[in-house]
């Protein structure tokens, strides 16, 4: 798997490019002691304000895409002691958002009404109600996500019956990768995913 996450982590670690065009362009002052960003402090400054979202996508996106790109040839080439797998999970929060559509054969859409998606944020990351607006704001409405996926993974439930749907799926992928190629209409739109 890889988490796009954790690759934005790395491609903003102190010194880097992107890192010293993020402190030109929002201010060592979000710059904890340590010399890295402060994620927190940064979301509440650029959240509520398209154009400060969009000068951190200008300067973050094409960074992490292009780290998740390599990520990807290498894992496609294998080498002489491991194959390839049959395949990689990418997970990306804003994959729609920052164009990595064609990046992946299949987006895999979890969604959540926007109640609970706004009380699980404040409840995870200690957030006001303005704060969590404001970081689902700045996303693509999920109507419009939701032309994008091949698969709708409805995650207004409990975390174990998500996981559930998500073990079916992806064992019914990898199987069909085995088998050579997933067979036609085996994913549909719904919220469920097809045969859920």
């Amino acid at each position: 798997m890889i988490d796009s996450d954790l690759v934005a982590k790395e491609v903003v670690r102190p010194g880097t490019e992107a890192w010293c065009e993020l402190v030109a362009a929002f201010g060592s002052e979000m710059l904890q002691g340590d010399g890295t960003i402060d994620r927190r402090l940064l979301g509440d400054k650029v959240f509520g304000s398209r154009e400060l979202v969009r000068r951190l996508n200008e300067i973050t996106h094409p960074r992490i895409i292009q780290a998740i790109n390599d990520q990807l040839a290498e894992l496609s080439a294998g080498g002489p002691d491991r194959k390839p797998p049959p395949a990689v999970i990418v997970d990306a929060p804003v994959l729609i958002e920052a164009g990595m559509v064609n990046m992946v054969d299949e987006v895999w859409l979890v969604v959540v009404d926007q109640d609970t998606q706004v009380q699980r944020l404040i409840a995870r990351d200690h957030f006001g109600l303005e704060q969590a607006m404001n970081r689902i704001n700045a996303q693509i409405p999920i109507e419009i996500k939701m032309r994008y996926a091949d698969v709708i993974i409805d995650n207004t439930g409990p975390v174990r019956e998500t996981r559930a749907k998500v073990r079916k799926l992806w064992n019914r992928l990898t199987r069909e990768e085995a088998a050579g190629g997933k067979q036609p209409g085996l994913f549909d739109r719904s919220p469920e995913g097809h045969g859920e």
